[in-house]
């Protein structure tokens, strides 16, 4: 049998893991219920079962390589029924967030699939099902993880298992030398103006706080329609940087370097399962709508040009080589009681579109998706933006520590992203 390692940058984010939780919830909402709930589980299990990266956990017992994946049988515990005592919508994301608290043991198991048959109160009126899509980001990024999301509710995609190209240690020093030219050039570039300088770092705020206390999922739903010419990602990073800086601003933070951290999707074609980059980005809450909408695409536009340039795939080059043992040590030297006073962004927003309305749940039509991007020791507020039909699903996962009252943050979401 031929072993498939993992990636050098899907086993950082697999050892990382065991620091600080990583694992994906991908939510969708069906409008009604499943008529023969047991056949449609069955159903799930038995497309997972076509899936092969939906059969796969993680081999890691040999200190001196990198981990493997190997095969595992789709089981009955990898789907999961929850009743919940009081059915209403943000009763069910009151059981989401209990889930988000803990992690998979991806040596035994990838995913599971936390179904909720009975909810009332979804978004946009309906009452129905919730299934909710527990992925460990070692095994998907939030484009893959989705793609295997739509596989489990009957879009009929395609999802390749990524190869991590077999490449000898002995290609390390060329690459790292490669790797010094083209950052160079880059130095170059930048100074020539031919290339957008790095992004700047940003004060720590009370959103950069430690999670501590209790921890909230909130969701606000919207039209595509609402973000109008813009892109839903760009008018969403516009609503919130209106609605968070107020808040800080109102907790006694100086809202003036306000910048959210966004993962970014790599150009080129994919060599692992996570193949996207985060980058900072500007909110400019000192403009007025109609200016910061522009200010954030430029900055977005910025970034992607930058992330473009020759030393990024150089460096990734690079990086895709390094020895295991010398990743595995670096990972080991995380501490996450350190804190920085700057950061990359004050908050994170991480924005997949998911595709048409086509997932079902049984003979229940999806109305709505949503996501909650994990918690760090540095970031105590994170927002998904995420997309299907013309049903857009921005959320937010924060923590009492760094969020203050989150039903009064999240009404000025609300108002920010009203018509």
């Amino acid at each position: 049998m031929t072993v498939r390692r993992l990636a050098a940058v899907d086993a950082q984010f697999y050892w990382m893991s065991k620091v600080i939780p990583s694992d994906q919830f991908l939510l969708y909402a069906f409008d009604g219920g499943a008529a023969d709930l047991g056949r449609a589980l069955n159903e799930i299990r038995v497309r997972a079962q076509h899936c092969a990266d939906l059969g796969v956990r993680v081999d890691d017992d040999a200190f001196w390589s990198y981990p493997a994946w190997m095969p595992r049988a789709v089981a009955d515990d990898q789907i999961q029924v929850h009743e919940l005592a009081q059915p209403q919508w943000q009763r069910c994301l009151d059981a989401v967030t209990a889930l988000t608290e803990g992690s998979l043991d991806t040596r035994d198991v990838t995913w599971r699939l936390h179904v909720f048959p009975h909810v009332e109160e979804i978004p946009g009126g309906a009452a129905g099902a919730v299934l909710v899509l527990q992925i460990s980001h070692a095994l998907a990024d939030g484009v893959r993880a989705s793609a295997l999301a739509a596989h489990l509710l009957g879009r009929e995609v395609d999802v390749v298992s990524v190869t991590a190209p077999v490449v000898s240690v002995a290609a390390l020093p060329w690459r790292a030398v490669r790797a010094a030219r083209t950052h160079r050039r880059l130095a170059r570039d930048t100074a020539a103006g031919l290339v957008p300088p790095q992004a700047d770092s940003r004060p720590a705020l009370r959103s950069n706080a430690c999670p501590d206390g209790v921890r909230h999922l909130r969701t606000v739903r919207c039209s595509r329609d609402r973000f109008g010419d813009t892109t839903v990602t760009i008018g969403a990073l516009a609503a919130i940087s209106e609605a968070l800086a107020g808040h800080l601003r109102e907790l006694g933070d100086d809202v003036s370097q306000l910048g959210a951290e966004t993962p970014m999707a790599k150009s080129g074609p994919r060599a692992a399962n996570n193949h996207f980059g985060n980058v900072g980005l500007g909110l400019f809450p000192e403009l007025a709508h109609r200016a910061r909408v522009p200010a954030i695409g430029a900055d977005l536009y910025a970034r992607r040009r930058r992330a473009a340039h020759p030393a990024m795939q150089a460096e990734a080059a690079a990086f895709a080589v390094m020895p295991a043992p010398l990743l595995r040590w670096g990972v080991g030297q995380f501490d996450p009681a350190v804190r920085s006073s700057v950061v990359t962004g004050n908050t994170v927003v991480s924005s997949v579109n998911r595709g048409a309305k086509d997932l079902r749940f049984g003979g229940a039509a999806v109305v709505l998706t949503a996501g909650f991007p994990s918690l760090s020791p540095m970031m105590g507020v994170t927002h998904g933006v995420h997309g299907i039909g013309d049903t857009v699903v921005i959320s937010v996962h924060a923590a009492d520590s760094a969020i203050g009252d989150v039903d009064a943050y999240l009404d000025r979401l609300a108002h920010a992203l009203s018509p």
